[in-house]
């Protein structure tokens, strides 16, 4: 079944698509969890091919969307109100196709780093299918046709979520995951009970059937399931002051699962919001507290990143920062800031993501995120300074890259729009794209361009983690450490002022790496300093040896090159970010014709409903 208009076969396929999205990940779950622990390589490619037929069916979706309207399907051929109804629009398409492809380099990604960290057994057996759950979560969150069928998208998101946030098992971890599900399982309460609130008040949890009965609807009984809606999904989406749970959450996680929790999880909130507030409350009733909590949004966040000196916080903290300039779209709730807001959402998914996945490579490459301790990274690994700077400039809306496309089109719909709020907000856009920009050289030039320091150890250095010690013993520990590594810059095994590393490399440790008492004894040296973000701190290094040891939970080996794998995926993503200033123009007409059908409502309901 499909929107009207189109041949009965093309109908008939895309339709048929829809629901793949949801059930070819679960599936591959499924099968995987069947399989366990072996046949690695055939589990790695059940992944890849997964995701990347998902990837080919978004974009098919998408094409069928965008020339024949909504595309439908009713699960076991029930019609609404009775049965499921999945339905693909050029908004849910979009994303979806985004999302595709996020994934794909993600976990590539993490199948290189458990690669390079001689680390298969965890990634496959629990890491890739909890991932593969989130992805059918995610696809089903876009595709939903109902309010409790977007709640179960929500929920199977969420609960993949819970264990990818805590793989590892280790103190910070399980704190922050702590953190997180409390949130999440609030916020689920809260969604519960709004949904509940919309069917009690209208009979119905139809997206397609609520538009006119709740219209019906006395204004402040809509007002009120309105903004408990948006405040649902303002804690996914992670707007001010709903934010607080983020910073503390997101960086204690491995690489990959920060990069795709920040990148796409928080867009799924934002995309619940324009949804909702195109479909079932359109106008700007409520356009002034929106606008509001766009604007604190966009200076609060923007404030903690500057003060950050941890380079995976101070990306979290912008990432809080730009959420305020898609609800600044979505609160113009006019044709151009609906454009906007789509078209900042899909640049901002695979830039932020971009810029988590190169700051794991940096963690990987100097052992840890923290600014104080970063340096000279530009000498060391020039390809890495370009994977960071690029996406960087991106987020800060350098021109003429898509950051800055993006948020010329949002802070031109709000000069049209004409209101002081409105024009508040385009100050505070302003601002905070300044701040931004300013923020990360900062970071850039911490990171890159200052001379290396004497606490980088990069070459041979053991991590492990540092939870549960006492601040006595934090502070004990920390005077050690600073003795350890003033004696080790003088016996030259950490990373000289001049950038370049004075440890063994790893030609030097596999060569030497059989050599009989080169593990131990008196030409073991000892460095300590590189204490990175999420309480991770260096430990030991013994000269000759093969270096791996526990990072935030997880076996790492420290190297001065980069796998290849990790950096492709990276790579990948980031030219994938760039297609979108070199195709802004195709990618605005396709923003443009999704925000005319948001707001014209009529597709969607006549879609669903005659299909």
């Amino acid at each position: 079944m499909s929107g009207g208009g189109q041949p009965p076969d093309v109908a008939a396929v895309a339709s048929s698509l829809v629901p793949l999205p949801v059930i070819l990940p679960l599936c591959a779950a499924g099968l995987k969890l069947a399989i366990g622990a072996r046949l690695e390589r055939v589990q790695r490619f059940i992944s890849a091919a997964v995701l990347l037929a998902v990837l080919v069916v978004s974009l098919v979706l998408l094409i069928a969307a965008d020339r024949h309207g909504p595309q439908v399907m009713y699960a076991g051929g029930w019609p609404p109100p009775v049965g499921i109804v999945l339905v693909a629009d050029r908004l849910s398409a979009l994303m979806l196709v985004i999302s595709s492809a996020v994934t794909l380099c993600v976990l590539v990604f993490s199948v290189g780093q458990g690669m390079a960290d001689n680390d298969e057994t965890t990634p496959l057996s629990v890491f890739h299918p909890s991932y593969l759950v989130l992805v059918a979560g995610v696809s089903d969150t876009f595709l939903a046709g109902d309010l409790f069928n977007l709640y179960v998208g929500f929920e199977i998101m969420l609960t993949a979520s819970y264990v990818l946030l805590t793989i590892g098992g280790t103190l910070a971890r399980i704190r922050a995951g702590a953190t997180y599900a409390v949130v999440s399982l609030l916020s689920s309460v809260l969604f519960m009970a709004a949904v509940g609130m919309v069917y009690a008040a209208t009979g119905t949890v139809t997206m397609a059937e609520l538009p006119a009965r709740l219209d019906a609807l006395p204004a402040s009984v809509s007002t009120v399931i309105q903004i408990a809606l948006l405040g649902v999904f303002g804690i996914k989406a992670a707007v001010f002051p709903l934010a607080a749970w983020l910073p503390d959450s997101y960086p204690t996680a491995p690489a990959p699962v920060t990069a795709v929790f920040a990148g796409l999880l928080t867009k799924v909130g934002v995309y619940a919001m324009l949804r909702t507030q195109t479909l079932l409350f359109p106008g700007d009733r409520i356009g002034g507290v929106l606008m509001v909590v766009a604007l604190l949004s966009l200076l609060v966040g923007i404030l903690g990143a500057v003060a950050q000196t941890d380079l995976k916080r101070l990306l979290s903290f912008t990432l809080v920062s730009h959420m305020g300039y898609m609800v600044f779209g979505i609160a113009l709730a006019s044709h151009g800031g609906i454009a906007g807001a789509v078209f900042y959402v899909a640049h901002h998914i695979t830039v932020q993501t971009t810029l988590f996945l190169a700051a794991g490579l940096i963690e990987r490459r100097s052992g840890t995120t923290d600014l104080q301790s970063l340096g000279g990274l530009a000498t060391l690994s020039p390809l890495l300074a370009v994977i960071f700077f690029i996406p960087a400039m991106n987020l800060a809306g350098v021109p003429p890259l898509s950051g800055f496309l993006g948020k010329l089109s949002l802070l031109r719909a709000g000069v049209d729009d004409g209101g002081a709020l409105a024009y508040v907000l385009v100050g505070g856009g302003t601002v905070t794209s300044l701040l931004t920009l300013y923020a990360l050289t900062k970071a850039w030039n911490l990171a890159f361009w200052r001379a290396a320091t004497p606490e980088m150890c990069v070459v041979g250095t053991v991590l492990d983690t540092a939870e549960g010690e006492s601040p006595e013993e934090e502070g004990e520990q920390g005077e050690r450490e600073a003795r350890e590594v003033r004696e080790a810059a003088d016996a030259g095994s950490c990373v000289g002022a001049d950038g370049t590393t004075g440890g063994p490399g790893p030609e030097d440790t596999r060569r030497t790496q059989n050599t009989p008492g080169s593990q131990d004894g008196p030409e073991a040296r000892k460095t300590r300093g590189a204490r990175g973000g999420g309480g991770v701190r260096a430990a030991t290094v013994l000269a000759g040896r093969r270096v791996s040891a526990t990072f935030g939970g997880q076996e790492i080996t420290t190297s001065s090159v980069l796998p290849v794998t990790m950096t492709g995926a990276t790579l990948a993503l980031l030219v994938f970010g760039l297609a979108f200033t070199v195709l802004a123009g195709p990618m605005f007409g396709l923003t443009d014709r999704a925000a005319g059908e948001l707001i014209a409502r009529t597709p969607y309901v006549k879609a669903v409903m005659d299909g």
